[in-house]
């Protein structure tokens, strides 16, 4: 697995667990309000192709060094979460995540939802716990946000395995000024209609982006994204704000 970075705490990223977060390197999507910048280029010849200062906190990180500070927190961590970049790229995720289920680390994957079959395969082998998904914009506003083609029929197929499945899940929008209208908030809850969780992230600006634009653009006020979240209310069992 090629891994961009290692946190070694977090109370926030797996619901009611301590958990450290692996972040894998590559993505297929090009998201202008992508935070994690520095996951999303490919690399040269084995090295991160990115030098912006977030280099600081994500660098390489070799499975054998992970897998040794997995094992010396063993009793302290409880979970590891798998994010990235888009952690379904990667052909041997399954055997990764394998190797941190026998050590037994509860696992919940981040994902775009891109390539449902690995999700499926990943749900029947009970390699995952939890599952987040992020639901990028509505159908006709999807490929304007994520800058390149694609096939909407696999988002789709990934909503309705992910709800299908009996395992606790969440989707996750985030807000960007500019890409998202009230429309399209109701075309997503369409899409996840009844679904347990959908969290709306309001933008920030606060952090390196991948697209440096849009630093000039303001988040919503508390007022506007509490306008959002009651479309939100009226199509799944829980819409929260984060």
């Amino acid at each position: 697995m090629l891994i961009g970075g290692l946190q070694k705490f977090s109370l926030l990223d797996y619901p009611d667990h301590i958990a450290a977060i692996v972040f894998t390197q590559g993505c297929n999507f090009r998201c202008p309000f992508c935070y994690n910048p520095m996951l999303v280029w490919p690399t040269l010849g084995g090295k991160l192709n990115y030098k912006r200062k977030e280099l600081k906190d994500h660098h390489h990180v070799e499975e054998d060094d992970l897998f040794a500070f997995l094992r010396s927190r063993a009793g302290k961590v409880e979970a590891v979460v798998i994010t990235g970049g888009e952690p379904t790229i990667h052909p041997d995720l399954p055997e990764f995540i394998r190797k941190i289920k026998e050590m037994d680390f509860l696992v919940k994957l981040d994902t775009n939802g891109t390539n449902p079959e690995m999700v499926e395969n990943l749900i029947k082998d009970n390699l995952v716990d939890y599952i987040a998904m992020d639901i990028k914009n509505s159908k006709d506003s999807y490929e304007n946000t994520v800058k390149v083609k694609t096939n909407l029929d696999n988002i789709k197929k990934t909503v309705k395995i992910i709800m299908e499945s009996s395992l606790p899940y969440e989707f996750r929008t985030t807000i960007v000024p500019g890409l998202i209208k009230k429309e399209d908030i109701e075309k997503i809850g369409q899409l996840i209609k009844r679904a347990d969780l959908w969290y709306l992230q309001n933008f920030k600006k606060d952090t390196e982006l991948l697209d440096k634009n849009l630093e000039s653009v303001e988040p919503l006020s508390a007022d506007e994204i509490k306008e959002l979240q009651k479309i939100g209310k009226r199509f799944v069992k829980k819409c929260e704000i984060r």
